[in-house]
């Protein structure tokens, strides 16, 4: 397994963010973290990142507990995209993507660095917009930077949290289809906090669902995403049917 999270749990004061959360993932594989807002996607993603200190649990990447790592070991091995990508950085689109190089950077940048960076600027569909600024770009061109930005760091596990928040439905196929194809040709394991029920049908391996920080349901998507349990954790009714053995969902109404 790249990615080992056992029994985390996590509290906001009274609150219970997080209530015994556990899952495996293996090399290759798209995990999605499914779940109405508050149901502990974002903050599950934080313990395994440690920006967020669990109370109990352990989370191990590639055999190693992430509490006994340092911080570059943490940037070799995790790479994070957050949810938002309205930052504004004084950069090149090339220097941006550079910065995921700097946990590999002894002395200075290498040809392999730029290398590596030019290589990812072609896959993601970037490297026409290379000497652009950052800020200059718009809300999808970003996301695909900082994802390219997490690849570059060559990590073991993927972690993004909402990719396709606020993209129109091109970007949000663009992106889901790079992280996919970036997951199966590089053995890289991926962890993504989604909405969209079917787009993690059709871009993902198995599906977890959240409800109030436990563990709901855990499953392929043919398993997991059926009426029954898009009533219990949205109270939604919804039709679900199949193609080429994926199911999409109808919303209906609330239960």
């Amino acid at each position: 397994m790249k990615l080992i999270a056992k029994d985390v749990h996590l509290s906001y004061g009274d609150i219970r963010a997080l209530q015994g959360v556990s899952m495996d993932v293996r090399e290759g594989e798209v995990v999605s973290l499914v779940g109405p807002n508050g149901s502990g996607k974002t903050t599950f993603l934080k313990c395994i990142n440690r920006l967020l200190q669990p109370e109990r649990g352990t989370v191990l990447v590639a055999n190693r507990d992430v509490r006994d790592m340092g911080l570059r070991e943490m940037a070799r091995l995790l790479g994070y995209v957050p949810q938002s990508a309205n930052h504004a950085f004084p950069a090149t689109v090339f220097d941006t993507v550079l910065l995921g190089r700097r946990p590999h950077v002894n002395w200075g940048v290498g040809a392999k660095d730029k290398e590596v960076v030019s290589r990812l600027l072609v896959l993601m569909g970037l490297s026409d917009m290379a000497l652009r600024q950052f800020n200059e770009l718009s809300g999808g061109e970003r996301q695909k930077v900082l994802i390219a930005r997490a690849l570059a760091q060559e990590p073991e596990v993927l972690l993004l949290d909402e990719p396709t928040s606020n993209l129109d439905l091109r970007h949000q196929f663009e992106v889901l289809n790079l992280i996919h194809t970036a997951v199966k040709e590089r053995g890289v394991s991926a962890v993504m906090a989604i909405h969209d029920l079917n787009l993690a049908s059709r871009f993902s391996d198995r599906i977890i669902f959240l409800k109030n920080g436990s563990v709901h349901a855990e499953g392929r998507p043919g398993e997991v995403l059926t009426s029954g349990n898009i009533g219990e954790v949205y109270g939604v009714e919804a039709i679900v049917n199949t193609d080429s053995d994926r199911p999409y969902i109808i919303p209906v109404g609330p239960v």
